[in-house]
């Protein structure tokens, strides 16, 4: 009984550093599509008869593909949590695994 509530809190830690992870990223890419925005497009001097346009502004990412790719990484790394808590992974194999599926 206490490798299982071992493995369980395991991997509660686990999803929620991927959850931590996961909203840092979010709020960084926000702050800088905030200040792209922000930012004054500069003046372009026409070349010719023909003047280029600015590019369009980047389009945020659909909700719901991030929802569920952030779901697909949660659900691995509690399949890794698992299996170091078995004794399948070394400490040095999980943070490798953890380390690629983060990036």
């Amino acid at each position: 009984m206490p490798g299982l509530l071992r493995g369980v809190a395991r991997t509660a830690v686990v999803a929620g550093t991927a959850t931590a992870v996961s909203n840092r990223v979010s709020r960084r890419q926000q702050g800088r599509w905030a200040a792209q925005a922000q930012q004054p497009q500069g003046y372009q001097e026409p070349q010719g008869y023909y003047q280029q346009a600015p590019p369009p502004p980047p389009q945020p990412a659909p909700t719901t593909s991030t929802t569920e790719d952030m779901t697909n990484k949660i659900d691995q790394l509690k399949q890794l949590g698992e299996l170091k808590a078995q004794g399948v992974l070394t400490e040095a194999e999980f943070e490798e695994q953890k380390r690629r599926l983060l990036a």
